[in-house]
Order: C-alpha cells, then sequence, then structure tokens
C-alpha cells in the first residue's frame, strides 16, 4: 500500500475534486462537453507518459511544447499540400523521434545537462517556428479532421488510442527488459552498468521515444482542429512534468507509475474548468501547476529522506 501512496492520494484528490464540481457546476459533467474535454486531453496524456520515462531516467526534457508546435506544422503543411493521413502518421513520428535524437545525442553522447540541453532545443524550435510562420495558422483539408470519421467517433478513436498507448506503455515498463533498464538507469546508472546495462544508450534511446511520442500527440491533436496553431504548444512541458510527478514519477529517478500520471492528467484537467465555474481568473491554471510540482517535489524529497534514515 505504502508503495502506492502517490497514486492513491492523486486519485483521492481527483474523487474530492469532482465530488466539488459535482455539487457546485453539475453542468461540467455534461456528456458532449465532458467527452470534448476528455478528449483534449489525449495528446497531453501520450506525452505525459513519454515525459515519465524521461523523468525516471532522471532526465528531464523542456522542449516538448516546442517539438509538439514544430511536428504539428510541418504535418499541417504536409496535409495541406496533399499528403494522406497514413502517410502524415510515421512522418509526423519520425521527425518527433528526430528531434528527440538531437536531444538524447547532446545529453547522453556529450553527458550535457539535460535541463540545459532541453532548454536550449525549446527556445530554438520555438524561435525558428516564430520566424517563419511569422503567428500564421495551417489551414488544413476537411477530410483530415476526425481522420474522417464523424466527430464522435473521432473522438472516442482519440481516447481509445490514448489509452492503448497508456495500457501499452505501463505493461512494458513493468515486464519488458527495457522498462526494467530505464528504472536500472534512473535509479543508479553506475550500478545499471556494472550489470551490464548500457546507461548512456539507454537515456539515448529515451529522448529519441519521447520525441516520438511528441510527433504523434502533435498529430492527434491536428485532427481536432481546422487548423494548426503554430503556438499549439505552448505550456505543454509544464503541464507534462506537472501530471508526471504528482502521479508518483519520482523527480530524483528511478520509480514511477504511468497509470499515476494518468490520474495526473486527469487532475490537471479538472483545473482549468473549476476555475472557470468557480469565476477564478484562468491564468491562476499556470501558477497551480507550478504549486502542484514544487509540492510533490517537496514530497519526494521528504520521503528520500525519510527512506535514507
Amino acid at each position: 500500500m505504502n508503495r502506492y501512496s502517490r497514486e492513491l492520494s492523486v486519485a483521492s484528490a481527483l474523487a474530492l475534486l469532482l465530488l466539488v464540481l459535482a455539487v457546485i457546476a453539475p453542468a461540467f459533467f455534461e456528456p458532449q462537453p465532458l467527452l470534448s474535454r476528455l478528449t483534449r486531453e489525449a495528446p497531453t496524456l501520450i506525452v505525459a507518459c513519454g515525459m515519465a520515462l524521461v523523468i525516471i531516467a532522471r532526465q528531464i526534457d523542456i522542449s516538448v511544447g516546442s517539438l509538439f508546435g514544430v511536428c504539428g506544422v510541418c504535418a499541417g503543411l504536409l496535409a495541406a499540400s496533399g499528403w494522406p493521413l497514413w502517410a502524415l502518421v510515421p512522418l509526423s513520428i519520425s521527425l518527433g523521434g528526430l528531434l528527440g535524437a538531437v536531444n538524447g545525442a547532446l545529453v547522453a553522447g556529450l553527458r550535457l545537462p539535460s535541463i540545459v540541453v532541453t532548454l536550449a532545443t525549446m527556445v530554438i524550435a520555438r524561435e525558428g517556428l516564430r520566424w517563419q510562420r511569422q503567428g500564421a495558422f495551417v489551414n488544413l483539408p476537411d477530410a483530415l479532421q476526425w481522420f474522417g470519421l464523424s466527430q464522435r467517433a473521432g473522438q472516442f478513436t482519440l481516447i481509445g488510442l490514448a489509452l492503448v498507448i497508456l495500457a501499452a506503455l505501463a505493461w512494458a515498463m513493468k515486464n519488458l527488459a527495457a522498462g526494467r533498464f530505464i528504472h536500472a538507469t534512473g535509479s543508479d546508472a553506475e550500478a545499471a552498468r556494472l550489470a551490464g546495462i548500457r546507461p548512456q544508450f539507454t537515456t539515448f534511446a529515451v529522448f529519441v521515444f519521447m520525441g516520438a511520442l511528441t510527433g504523434l500527440a502533435a498529430l492527434l491533436n491536428l485532427v481536432q482542429s481546422p487548423q494548426v496553431d503554430p503556438k499549439s504548444g505552448a505550456g505543454l512541458e509544464l503541464k507534462a512534468i506537472a501530471a508526471a510527478v504528482v502521479g508518483g514519477v519520482a523527480v530524483s529517478g528511478g520509480r514511477g507509475s504511468l497509470w499515476g500520471v494518468f490520474a495526473g492528467v486527469l487532475l490537471l484537467s479538472c483545473i482549468n474548468p473549476a476555475l472557470t465555474y468557480l469565476h477564478v481568473e484562468a491564468y491562476w491554471e499556470k501558477a497551480i501547476q507550478g504549486a502542484i510540482i514544487l509540492l510533490a517535489v517537496i514530497a519526494d524529497g521528504l520521503r528520500t529522506r525519510h527512506q535514507t534514515r
């Protein structure tokens, strides 16, 4: 039970928040608006799962918001020029993986701090995108929206894809050697090396996978709108990190549950509607996310200190 205390705490907080919303804002649970909110969070869940793997490996990636925007705009431009959806999927994933490989090569190959590397790539990608697009949206063909399905069918498809990816990654982290390598690298890289694991390669692979998931998430965001906003990934890194750490991923690495990340995404997704119904300014959402990260880091530090005594 103690092992899953963070996850249970998040689930309890989510249940309490939903109970409060049920009392003060029953309209929150109306089927179509609720389905729309869940659909909007599907790309966030995928990015947060990748972020969890990065943090478990004792790294961080704050460039995901900018990479999300780059992948979305590139996929949108290709779609506008006539590329079909089936071709956009591998291209967007590959572009994300390539951009992630740049981060991975600098962090794992040159052994540079991941916070510095991803800060630099975040700024480069964001400013490069701003220079190239000058804020202009990309208009998308109608056939791309909702995978060519009805809106409701497309929404269920998006949510289903995100949940399948979550379940597959949760299973892989528990049952496959790759998952054990990530945990071992984050727990103690030197001990992992002595056990025959290649920590630098594992770190590189995690960043590549993070980028690939970001590319996929950008495409799933793309099909929800008739246009692509170059700033669509703004703030995504904060939300992904918050969802991961509040969901039980240890900021010190080596420990974390993807199901806890799922609960974290759901909890964070309720904050903005709750603020709206409580007539609180929406800009408090980012402040609350930052406070959640800080509290999670403090709780993790206190837990680590208690365990070492």
